[in-house]
């Protein structure tokens, strides 16, 4: 994997605080347990009340983890006054989620001023044993000087 430099020597703390506001984050009870410059890790506890009709985590879910992975991943590379918004990504369900936990792995691919490409890689975890269920690209933007945006 390519090393990136961030553009904000503060990108961890704002990275953490935008996470901290997504009550989507939240109300799922994702926790954000890596931040490097173009990298970002998210981990889940299984919960009965995230799982579809078989018992699987939901894909929605999955796709929420990666999409937010991807997101921070990008939005650690930005400028200190940008916002990051998904334009947007492609996602393949690999294998059903089930485990304990999954852990959502997001990186860039390939910085841009305005647009990042990001790749997202999520993984049930079971037994202590990291299964892939999920891949994904995606595209994020970097915006600036647009009311209600920020970081």
């Amino acid at each position: 994997m390519k090393d990136f430099a961030a553009q904000d020597e503060n990108f961890e703390l704002r990275v953490r605080e935008s996470f901290s506001r997504q009550n989507l984050m939240k109300t799922i009870g994702a926790n954000l347990t890596k931040v490097l410059p173009g990298e970002v890790e998210i981990s889940l506890g299984f919960r009965d009340d995230l799982t579809q009709q078989h018992g699987f985590i939901h894909a929605g879910i999955v796709a929420t983890l990666a999409d937010t992975a991807c997101g921070y991943a990008a939005f650690s590379l930005m400028a200190a006054d940008a916002a990051v918004l998904t334009v947007e990504y492609k996602i393949n369900l690999l294998s059903p989620a089930v485990g304990e936990s999954v852990i959502a792995h997001g990186k860039v691919t390939k910085p841009g001023r305005t647009l990042t490409v990001c790749s997202g890689d999520v993984f049930a975890v079971k037994g202590g044993d990291k299964k892939m269920v999920a891949t994904m690209i995606a595209t994020m933007m970097s915006i600036r000087d647009r009311e209600g945006l920020a970081g």
